[in-house]
């Protein structure tokens, strides 16, 4: 698992959860076709109202889950600089990181070892929250991420992925 620079909530999510990692993977199958359908339909409604009464709940249940099962690999690398001054908008733009690379690896279980891909969707996942964000609150707009958003638009932000993914996210 590749890490950089993630919050203290996330970290704390991780540790507390990480504690029960070799136990569940000891005593756990692969995943079902049944939770993966469950996880996508999380992901797909947490992505949708990140900030959401059932928003919490569904990306505990995912990432707790993505963790047990054996055969569902996330890569995190936190590849895009993430807003300092609201701590809240930083996490649930990581967590965007995190449940669209879910996601990605749910649905092209055949391309695990594609991990500029599964980088790419991420950045996709975050910059698409940063701008449900944005409309809640325009004034928490971040012109790194605009830049970013206009990478994406402008058909760039493949390139930027794959560099910074380069310096960012070393084994």
């Amino acid at each position: 698992m590749f890490i950089r620079k993630i919050s203290a909530v996330a970290v704390a999510c991780g540790l507390l959860l990480a504690s029960t990692v070799s136990f569940t993977q000891d005593h756990r199958g692969p995943s079902t076709a049944e939770e993966r359908q469950q996880a996508l339909e999380y992901i797909h409604n947490w992505l949708a109202d990140p900030l959401g009464p059932q928003a919490k709940e569904q990306y505990t249940w995912v990432l707790e889950w993505a963790i047990q099962v054996p055969d569902i690999h996330v890569h995190v690398c936190t590849l895009i600089d993430l807003p300092k001054g609201n701590k809240k908008d930083s996490s649930t733009i990581f967590g965007a990181m995190v449940m669209t690379q879910t996601a990605f690896a749910i649905n092209n279980r055949d391309k695990e070892s594609d991990l500029m891909a599964e980088f790419q969707a991420g950045v996709e996942g975050a910059l698409h929250v940063y701008e449900l964000l944005l409309k809640t609150n325009p004034k928490d707009r971040q012109p790194y991420l605009d830049d970013l958003i206009q990478r994406r638009d402008a058909g760039t932000l493949a390139q930027f992925v794959k560099e910074r993914a380069a310096t960012e996210c070393k084994n």
